[in-house]
């Protein structure tokens, strides 16, 4: 699918390839209907789908008739979300004036103000309950929940930053992260248990072309069985030492003058590749136009070598995008496909971009979904994940699609049952015996 300046389709309008189908449509529920979903996490049979005014629970037994089984009003975004268990939890990013869910928006110059974590009890669908939160250094942008089956509990990894001298609880250079542990038998003692710092440097503060300099993380990948992680930190992408869960070691660090701002980051299934996001102009605006290019607003592949990354090559969506569309590289997950490294990934405007990088310097895109531009002005996918045999995207204001791949090279994939999935926690997959398909590694948690 080489570049080229196709034609822009039509407000609104659905276009795909012939590989993809659009299997079904969620509006979002009319309690959070003003404000944009964000993130999605899966447990059996619900989809968790973040917004910045709360979250809901969508039940896609049969993706075909996905539902919404109920909608928690809890504004502070961005709700970024996870859920292990019973448990839920919500990244509050958003200064507010108590951590209630009916807490208002207070500057985080006044010291009383709130952000952090949100925990809540979701073992009754039908009605979540609010049952704890977690203050957290200049809030949580996004965390990573890492797994600690051998102690029975959870760790979360909080990303956070735009520390200000004029912030009590938010002050510069706040080169670091925080660690919530949460006790698997008793949520409500949840707490920081460390901030370890990241970048003792300060980190890359003096390139040019960047959004933000590096004052902490935006989001960071764990892959706990093989003890590293990626850390996509504004200007900076890492890798930890992770054996220890409360104190990560950065053991590699990179740069690149094309990268604005370090979003995110994937593993392959064998952990020797890494993907990094650049979230060129923080998710508001259009850089998958020819103006911009294929080098900005993309994807870098490295290969990971004897503990260090290796540039090989970018990736960027190979459809030109109008000038009035947000679009960005965001979002991603691995097809889970035997000896391949297949991602799907949201794109904003651009919609979901299934992608293959098996061949790390020559990585090419396979199949697509997308809307013309928005009638609302700003949207598209927040995120895109593979998720037992179909792909689930969170549209800003469109509310949650379904989405469907039919192609010899990800058909392998609707093999692989998972029982959770939380993107930036990954677990390998491998395998069954005696004949029976492929599954996560995180299956049995």
């Amino acid at each position: 699918m080489p570049a080229q300046a196709a034609d822009i389709p039509g407000t609104d309008q659905i276009v795909m390839s012939p590989n993809v189908q659009h299997v079904a449509n969620v509006p979002k529920p009319a309690s959070i209907a003003a404000t944009i979903n964000t993130d999605i996490a899966f447990q059996g049979d619900y989809a968790y789908v973040g917004n910045y005014g709360g979250f809901s629970i969508y039940d896609i037994k049969n993706p075909k008739k996905a539902t919404v089984v109920s909608s928690v009003v809890c504004p502070g975004s961005q709700m970024d979300v996870s859920v292990y268990g019973n448990l839920l939890f919500a990244s509050v990013d958003s200064s507010r004036n108590n951590d209630s869910c009916a807490s208002t928006s207070q500057p985080a110059s006044v010291k009383e103000s709130w952000e952090g974590i949100r925990i809540f009890d979701v073992s009754d669908k039908a009605n979540p309950k609010y049952i704890k939160s977690v203050e957290t250094a200049c809030g949580s942008h996004t965390h990573t929940l890492v797994p600690d089956k051998r102690h029975g509990n959870v760790y979360l990894y909080v990303s956070s930053y735009n520390p200000s001298a004029s912030f009590p609880d938010c002050q510069p250079p706040h080169d670091k992260i925080s660690i919530v542990k949460v006790p698997l038998w008793n949520p409500t003692a949840a707490s920081v248990v460390d901030t370890p710092v990241v970048f003792p440097d300060g980190g890359n503060e003096t390139q040019p072309n960047l959004l933000l300099k590096t004052s902490g993380c935006h989001d960071i990948t764990v892959y706990a069985e093989k003890g590293i992680a990626a850390g996509a930190c504004m200007g900076d992408g890492v890798l930890f030492d992770i054996r220890n869960p409360e104190a990560p070691v950065v053991t590699a660090r990179v740069t690149d003058p094309n990268f604005a701002f370090w979003h995110s980051a994937t593993f392959n299934n064998e952990g020797t590749k890494v993907v990094f996001t650049d979230e060129l102009g923080g998710g508001g605006q259009a850089t998958c136009n020819e103006a911009t290019g294929p080098t900005r607003g993309a994807d870098a592949i490295y290969d990971i070598v004897r503990g260090q990354m290796v540039f090989k090559n970018y990736f960027k969506i190979p459809r030109y995008q109008a000038d009035s569309e947000n679009c960005v590289a965001h979002n991603g997950s691995l097809i889970p496909v035997k000896g391949r490294d297949i991602m799907v990934q949201a794109w904003y405007q651009g919609g979901a971009s299934i992608w293959d990088f098996t061949d790390s310097a020559h990585p090419v895109e396979i199949g697509y979904f997308e809307r013309g531009p928005a009638s609302e002005g700003s949207g598209g996918f927040w995120s895109a994940y593979y998720y037992n045999g179909y792909i689930y995207a969170s549209d800003f204001n469109k509310g949650f699609d379904v989405i469907k791949i039919n192609d010899r090279l990800t058909d392998p994939a609707k093999k692989v049952k998972v029982d959770r999935l939380n993107t930036q926690t990954q677990a390998s997959y491998r395998e069954r015996g005696h004949g029976g398909g492929w599954f996560w590694g995180d299956e049995d948690d």
